[in-house]
């Protein structure tokens, strides 16, 4: 997906859709995420286009991005949700998802969250381990369901992305590993409360070649004859997301040919294809507005101070991820090459580095590409509540989320007696 279009400018001024940056920080304040609904729309759309003949189902990664609003919206466009936590399928039924539309993730799932899901009625759990079969099992058994799974098998592939958000090598946590799965697939055959339903495959996140995913879905691909052999027939198979976006100059497969890929591979086989995208669906729909409160120098540096934080956007700072950095009003002064940083008393605690900006105290500035993995990880680091999120659809704005008070950061703590 290319770079944040919604951002554009008007007399030198930067807008979202048809509403002012300006506008927003005014009603609203700053640091604040602003959301393009029409953009989420078109990246719903374009992902879906070129698989709408096939027995297809496109689940959200929600992890990228949770507001209730956003995911009320994909559910409205027929999105299913993957999900990783008790939390997040709350989040998505409340958001009026369908639960036969959701699949479960993640290597830690606890016996609540198993018995919550198997409640809700789910499409599936994707099971990372023979000790989690066991549980799934063990709790359906407990409530007298069947469990409907998949097996997430780890192909050791290489994504080639940061290593902190490759998922499919040997030495990453996830998925059973490929040489162990099919003793799994024939051990969870004769359980008598599970269900095998599909198999799934996550190798990463921001992928920005095709290579990758075409290397899994071959390894998948022959274990889904194995497991024909041993008379086991799969309703789908998923091949989870991780198709990346453009933060810089990266120039991830269009969405077309990302799918036309997938469906060569896969167009003989009577199942249904899952896509779990994440980022790609957001990651250039969201922006992060901000304020630089102080200009600051040194013999070697200057320094921007703005009063969004790695608590707010942890991206650069977990990843040293690249964010574009635009002013919302041409200025006239003089360009410098500035360190981007925040208020948390952190080192570690920037936005950018090195970046030739044109800045003066007040100004507002808008980090680009921030719809994904932004808000999602923030935190109250340092006591400071997370950022306000809004939606605009063309010259209209909605809070979706409102600004944390200082009290709401501290309302479920207790004093002791003394």
């Amino acid at each position: 997906m290319a770079q944040t279009s919604f951002i554009h400018a008007n007399q030198g001024i930067l807008f979202a859709e048809d509403v002012s940056l300006e506008t927003i920080a005014n009603q609203f304040g700053t640091p604040t995420y602003i959301y393009s609904k029409n953009t989420l729309i078109q990246a719903f759309e374009s992902f879906q286009k070129g698989l709408l003949k096939t027995n297809h189902l496109i689940c959200f990664a929600v992890k990228a991005n949770s507001n209730i609003a956003i995911l009320n919206l994909f559910a409205s466009l027929g999105a299913g949700f993957d999900i990783v936590s008790g939390g997040e399928l709350e989040r998505v039924l409340y958001a009026g998802g369908d639960p036969q539309k959701i699949v479960f993730s993640g290597v830690g799932k606890t016996v609540s969250e198993i018995e919550a899901a198997l409640k809700a009625n789910i499409l599936c759990f994707n099971v990372e381990s023979r000790s989690e079969l066991l549980r799934i099992e063990a709790v359906a058994s407990k409530i007298n369901v069947k469990a409907p799974i998949s097996i997430r098998v780890n192909p050791d592939v290489d994504a080639k992305t940061h290593p902190y958000i490759s998922t499919g090598l040997k030495d990453n946590k996830f998925g059973v590993d490929f040489n162990q799965a099919l003793a799994l697939y024939l051990e969870a055959k004769g359980m008598s409360y599970i269900e095998i339903k599909g198999i799934d495959c996550h190798i990463g996140s921001q992928i920005t070649e095709l290579k990758p995913f075409v290397d899994a879905l071959d390894r998948v691909l022959s274990l889904v004859d194995q497991l024909k052999k041993n008379n086991i027939h799969l309703s789908h198979v998923d091949i989870g997301g991780g198709i990346g976006i453009c933060y810089q100059d990266e120039s991830p497969p269009d969405f077309d040919i990302y799918t036309k890929a997938i469906l060569n591979k896969i167009q003989n086989l009577d199942v249904k294809i899952i896509f779990e995208p994440g980022r790609a669906l957001v990651g250039n729909a969201g922006v992060l507005l901000s304020k630089v409160e102080y200009l600051k120098q040194n013999d070697i540096k200057h320094f921007a101070i703005i009063d969004a934080a790695m608590n707010d956007l942890m991206r650069p700072t977990l990843y040293d991820a690249y964010h574009e950095i635009k002013i919302v009003r041409e200025q006239d002064t003089k360009l410098q090459s500035f360190d981007v940083v925040g208020p948390v008393c952190e080192s570690g605690d920037f936005i950018a580095k090195n970046r030739s900006l044109k800045l003066k105290e007040n100004d507002l500035v808008c980090i680009m590409s921030t719809g994904a993995y932004g808000m999602s990880m923030s935190s109250n680091y340092n006591s400071r509540g997370r950022a306000a999120e809004v939606m605009v659809d063309r010259d209209k704005i909605f809070e979706i989320r409102a600004r944390e008070k200082s009290s709401d950061l501290f309302k479920l703590e207790k004093k002791i007696p003394l």
